[in-house]
């Protein structure tokens, strides 16, 4: 299975990148996973609503370039279906036993994802409905993927 985690925008904090790398590293066992990062784009801070979407229509624009036809992809929205560690890991194992070997989840910037993005979504997921920095979202969804391998396995993994 070919994961591929599709984010808005650069990691900078060091503590994040070695937690990724930590996760990258377990997951191999399981699965190949690649992180696109994709430039976001340059707003001041107090846009009004058109702009906002002309933002996010074009960091859309690049996150849908990086997509193949085949590819399930599973969007990270705050008004998504909220699932269980186990459920997740439900899907994930669905996927593959169905032939979905490509899965893209997508990690929108600071003003979310555009509707062309949520079009293209198969499957809306949320994490909470607390809002996280996007980057530190990256952390907990390779965590949440890893935990769910693990869960697919019948491998122990902490409760």
């Amino acid at each position: 299975m070919k994961i591929t985690i599709i984010s808005v925008g650069k990691l900078k904090e060091k503590y994040l990148k070695q937690g990724i790398q930590e996760y990258l590293k377990r997951l191999s066992a399981y699965a190949k996973v690649e992180i696109v990062e994709v430039a976001d784009e340059k707003a001041p801070e107090n846009l009004n609503e058109a702009d906002m979407e002309i933002v996010k229509k074009k960091e859309g624009e690049r996150i849908l370039s990086h997509l193949s036809q085949d590819t399930y992809v599973i969007t990270l929205e705050i008004n998504g279906k909220m699932l269980t560690s186990e459920q997740l890991a439900a899907k994930i194992d669905e996927l593959a036993t169905y032939g979905k070997s490509k899965i893209a989840f997508i990690i929108g910037g600071s003003l979310g994802l555009s509707e062309e993005v949520q079009n293209r979504s198969d499957y809306a997921l949320s994490f909470s409905k607390m809002t996280f920095p996007h980057q530190l979202m990256r952390l907990i969804l390779l965590e949440q993927v890893y935990r769910g391998f693990r869960i697919i396995r019948g491998e122990p993994y902490h409760k």
